[in-house]
């Protein structure tokens, strides 16, 4: 099969990148930054022109607008590299059959209240752009009628880029004192797992007949709070007094989800995939970060 990867400078586009390197199936890598084959997946045409040269039988949208509080003031980009782009891939898949596997958000959720893990079929009730357009995009690719899977997840992390626990690490060994929200509680999502599932789905061609959505982080769940913690014992860093606060401390153009914990009884059975407990999974990334240093 070959399959176009979007997005792949990112933190799960490096991930496929690892986990591909021993499939069997072809691997085109696109981006519009770093030495990749440049793709503007908000140009139908274009994305067209792609599938069309490389005979690509499915795309892994790994593409989007992620900066939560930038989504608020950045106007109509947003929408269209959340909502547009991801209804351009969706389009070019139908028009040859193929498999658009897309990736989503537990922003999707937290406008209501709840204490149970969020299913599939809960009803998403975003509270900012973001959210919003990461849900139209959910919307507008299941209109097109094409075979889909479209994944939400969770506090992704990685080796790779920006995110959580890289920060953690810097902050922790160069500060006396730390706050950390603990109001706010998901779970941490390795991409390399994620990535895993990803070409679990791929090469099982378990995918047929099973186009909707599902859910995927790592097990078990935790607040922002917890999360640091873990992250300072499992670098033996012990000079910072890390201390739990409100998220009202952090004034933020979001009101982000209190409680993003994903169900993923869904995507389990499906695909019969087995899924870390998310401090295991935190044990492995942090090995090679760790080492890198």
């Amino acid at each position: 099969m070959n399959i176009l990867v979007t997005g792949a400078n990112g933190q799960l586009g490096n991930e496929i990148q690892i986990a591909a390197a021993k499939s069997k199936d072809t691997y085109l890598f696109t981006d519009v930054i770093g030495d990749y084959q440049k793709l503007d997946i908000t140009k139908l045409d274009d994305i067209r022109q792609c599938v069309k040269a490389h005979q690509i039988e499915c795309i892994i949208n790994c593409a989007a607008w992620t900066n939560v509080d930038a989504a608020e003031t950045a106007g109509e980009i947003v929408e269209t590299l959340n909502a547009t782009a991801p209804e351009n891939l969706a389009i070019a898949m139908k028009e040859v059959e193929g498999l658009l596997i897309h990736i989503s958000t537990d922003y999707v959720f937290g406008g209501d209240a709840y204490n149970e893990p969020c299913t599939e079929s809960q009803t998403g009730t975003p509270t900012g752009a973001y959210g919003r357009t990461k849900l139209l995009g959910e919307q507008k690719i299941q209109a097109t009628g094409v075979e889909h899977i479209i994944i939400r997840t969770a506090w992704l992390y990685s080796e790779f880029g920006k995110n959580f626990v890289k920060t953690m690490l810097h902050l922790i060994s160069s500060k006396p004192q730390l706050k950390v929200v603990f109001d706010q509680v998901g779970t941490p999502t390795y991409a390399g797992d994620l990535a895993a599932a990803i070409l679990h789905i791929i090469e099982t061609r378990k995918f047929k007949g099973n186009s909707g959505i599902y859910h995927f982080s790592n097990e078990g769940a935790c607040s922002w709070f917890d999360f640091a913690k873990i992250i300072a014992s499992l670098a033996n860093l012990t000079s910072c007094d890390i201390q739990p606060c409100h998220s009202s401390e952090f004034p933020s153009p979001v009101k982000r989800p209190a409680y993003s914990v994903l169900d993923k009884t869904k995507i389990k059975q499906t695909f019969n995939i087995t899924i870390p407990y998310w401090v295991d999974s935190l044990r492995v990334c942090m090995g090679k970060l760790l080492i890198e240093k």
